[in-house]
């Protein structure tokens, strides 16, 4: 089973929590699921399209009480 790897970028703006992403993405094995939270909304429609282009899966995004819960797994 993968593991999951959770990225804390609240407080964080544009593009802060997508960085955070990509250089945690260096670090997991291919498989692995990374949950980000942010309070920024851009990163909700920002991480899907880089994970899109990057080739990796998007799992889902939430809202719960202003924080953007995105859901990824390392595809590559």
């Amino acid at each position: 089973m993968a593991d999951r790897k959770l990225i804390d970028a609240r407080g964080s703006f544009c593009p802060g929590p997508l960085m955070e992403l990509i250089a945690a993405m260096k670090m997991v094995p291919v498989g692995d699921e990374l949950e980000v939270l942010s309070s920024d909304r851009g990163s909700a429609s920002e991480i899907p399209q880089w994970l899109k282009k990057a080739g990796h899966e998007h799992l889902g995004t939430s809202e719960e009480g202003g924080v953007w819960h995105i859901r990824v797994r390392r595809a590559r």
